[in-house]
């Protein structure tokens, strides 16, 4: 398997991360990320093609947000939250929690 690029902890730049977290695809990855630990690629139920999830990931791991492994043929995501809060403390949860507040379309 090909050699991923993650920044460093130091190379996270908040336009960046805001930028992959303005979509809602991307949102929803690290949404459940967050809830349910490391996931691989294949588990997310997302409405895109595998091409356009690929370019969904790539931008959430080049902006710092998830770490990207290989296991097998197959690679695992995992929320770097740790390394986020570390550099911006708060922004990932206060991120979450403001979704989880957004009322639906349909309530509205």
């Amino acid at each position: 398997m090909r050699s991923l690029y993650h920044p460093s902890e130091t190379d996270f730049r908040l336009p960046n991360i805001l930028h992959a977290l303005s979509d809602p695809i991307r949102l929803s990855i690290v949404r459940e990320l967050a809830r349910t630990g490391a996931r691989s690629c294949g588990t997310f139920d997302l409405p895109v093609a595998k091409s356009t999830a690929s370019h969904h990931f790539r931008i959430l791991r080049e902006a710092g947000i998830i770490h990207m492994h290989p296991m097998g043929s197959q690679y695992v995501n995992s929320l770097r939250r740790t390394e986020i809060d570390s550099r911006f403390p708060g922004l990932l949860e206060a991120i979450l929690r403001a979704e989880e507040s957004v009322p639906s379309k349909e309530a509205l």
